[in-house]
């Protein structure tokens, strides 16, 4: 489903921000990314979803090099991934319902299809009844419930995560994870970067972790390129 084979990625200013990354997800896995701040997590997901591009390696998603991809196709790269921010991006002059809908409206969706997909996605995290109010008038959990739901009203075979519980208590924090785990019952790929531990004590999932740029732990040792 992802596939790195010896990817790095460095950025015009001379910062390697990956180094030699090789690693698979499985199709239908869960699995967590961690490593201190500036380790490289944000970037790999980046590359993941095309925002930045690999500069040596090959990089496989849902069966298909993305680093050969044009411009022009990578807005449908885009479509099979969902991604969660940990500052939820909404947009807050909208309703929850029609931040929910961004991604089928940009998909020319209909409106009748639209309607049933955001409630269905709405229903998933728990937020159904409340698709007329707007972001702030909603808790911290609940905006980032919204989050999830945009995420996945295009019914994405792969959702990407960056710190989604960096801002929540403890016990809403497990509430927005607990809801990962059941797209990943669902047969949805789920990778989350992370800095909560007791998550990954928790749900005793697959870790990747990296340490300046470099995977040190569960990767790929042999993987070509």
């Amino acid at each position: 489903m992802i596939r790195f084979a010896q990817v790095s990625k460095r950025y015009e200013s001379g910062h390697d921000a990956l180094k030699n990354v090789s690693f698979h997800l499985d199709k239908q896995e869960m699995v967590f990314l961690i490593g201190r701040s500036g380790a490289g997590k944000s970037t790999l997901l980046k590359l993941i979803t095309r925002v930045e591009s690999a500069t040596r390696g090959q990089l496989i998603v849902n069966e298909r090099n993305i680093t050969r991809l044009t411009r022009r196709q990578v807005p449908y790269l885009r479509r099979e991934i969902g991604v969660v921010f940990q500052d939820h991006k909404l947009l807050h002059d909208r309703t929850v319902f029609d931040n929910v809908a961004l991604p089928l409206v940009v998909a020319g969706v209909g409106h009748r299809e639209t309607s049933r997909r955001v409630r269905a996605a709405l229903d998933k995290v728990d937020l159904l009844g409340k698709e007329r109010l707007y972001p702030i008038m909603l808790s911290g959990g609940e905006q980032q419930r919204v989050g999830i739901a945009r995420a996945v009203v295009n019914r994405p075979p792969i959702l990407l995560a960056d710190e989604p519980t960096g801002n929540l208590d403890p016990e809403l924090s497990d509430e927005i994870m607990d809801i990962f785990h059941q797209f990943y019952q669902f047969g949805v790929t789920v990778l989350i970067a992370t800095h909560e531990h007791r998550h990954i004590d928790r749900l005793n999932k697959r870790v990747l972790e990296l340490e300046q740029g470099r995977l040190v732990r569960g990767g790929d040792e042999q993987a070509e390129p």
